[in-house]
């Protein structure tokens, strides 16, 4: 109606100004499209540490396998230090610095005592298959999950680790005596465990184990096998024992409550159904390192201590009855079910 009345030439100007509307108004509408699509996609940054090994081989097949369920539609970027310090990868999760991250019981017991049941010694467990059995009994329990909500934090897997064994240089310590005034690098129970046999622990963590044996800081070291590997410890060692067996450490994965709670529910779905598998990955990958052990130790001329079966006892009835209950003491003192526990 508006043009009613103009010449024919305004009419086409018009006609042109309306067109370039349309025109406008499709391009602004394709690119608000492409930024929904955008943002649609999840991105996660995860927090490790060291470097790609057989103890992380559950994360980066857990991540695999989320982005094929959704079509690359949720990726996670996994960072081997870039994004925080081991010791602090809880804070960061607190913070929400980054949605995922690995961090080990030990390195904080204040902050998450519910979970330390897990480095108790000499427990019982003796397959990696029980281990992860025995960690996801106790993420499951209400008094862990509330313990770890305090940080923010959702317990999703585990990292199963076979029980620790020594390496160190000199004369092999086949007997508890020879513990005595030992400087071992142990953290958690298996710490407190030396500690009661006269040993002294340090909690130097991963990554500078190996200096510190170097240095003399320490005479021994107690780690799974592929930290031996990882790490290099193995390496400076002459012997390792074979049967010593005191307990192991818990590394569980947790990530941001408020982080996957934003998930949606197919993003959710193909998280949490993908953990049995790369649980099931990580087992098959470490079962076939401790297959190759034996040859490790021969290749680098390291000697296997056995200890007697009542030197084992021995160790036992100091180390294990007397810190597990005290540690239920602790917990409960603390307003923690530390024998349900």
């Amino acid at each position: 109606a508006a043009l009613q009345g103009r010449p024919g030439g305004d009419r086409r100007n018009m006609g042109d100004v309306y067109m370039k509307t349309i025109l406008t108004a499709a391009v602004a509408a394709a690119a608000g499209f492409a930024l929904v699509g955008e943002a649609a996609a999840t991105e996660w940054n995860v927090s490790v540490w060291g470097k790609r090994r057989a103890f992380t081989e559950h994360v980066e097949k857990l991540a695999e396998l989320v982005s094929a369920k959704t079509n690359g539609e949720f990726t996670m970027n996994i960072s081997y230090g870039g994004l925080s310090k081991n010791k602090e990868n809880l804070d960061g999760i607190s913070i929400g610095a980054f949605e995922m991250a690995q961090f080990c019981a030990g390195y904080h017991r204040d902050k998450n005592p519910s979970i330390t049941v897990l480095e108790l010694p000499f427990l019982g467990v003796n397959t990696l298959a029980e281990e992860v059995a025995v960690s996801h009994a106790v993420y499951g329990h209400e008094a862990a999950q509330k313990d770890l909500a305090r940080w923010n934090a959702k317990l999703l897997m585990t990292s199963p680790m076979p029980q620790y064994n020594i390496v160190g240089t000199g004369e092999p310590r086949d007997k508890v005596s020879d513990f005595k005034d030992m400087r071992v690098r142990a953290t958690g129970g298996i710490g407190k465990a030396f500690a009661a046999v006269g040993a002294v622990p340090t909690s130097v963590t991963a990554t500078e184990a190996y200096n510190a044996m170097e240095s003399g800081v320490v005479d021994t070291v107690a780690f799974a096998q592929h930290a031996h590997l990882s790490y290099g410890t193995i390496n400076r060692a002459e012997w390792w024992t074979a049967n010593l067996n005191p307990g192991t450490v818990n590394c569980p994965v947790v990530v941001n409550t408020d982080a996957y709670d934003a998930l949606s529910d197919s993003e959710r779905a193909a998280l949490d159904s993908s953990v049995a598998e790369a649980i099931d990955h990580y087992l098959a990958n470490y079962g076939a390192l401790l297959e190759k052990w034996d040859t490790v130790l021969a290749e680098k001329g390291v000697t296997k201590v056995m200890m007697s079966e009542d030197e084992l006892a021995g160790f036992r009835a100091t180390a294990a009855d007397p810190i597990r209950e005290k540690w239920i003491k602790d917990m409960e003192a603390q307003g923690i079910p530390g024998q349900e526990l």
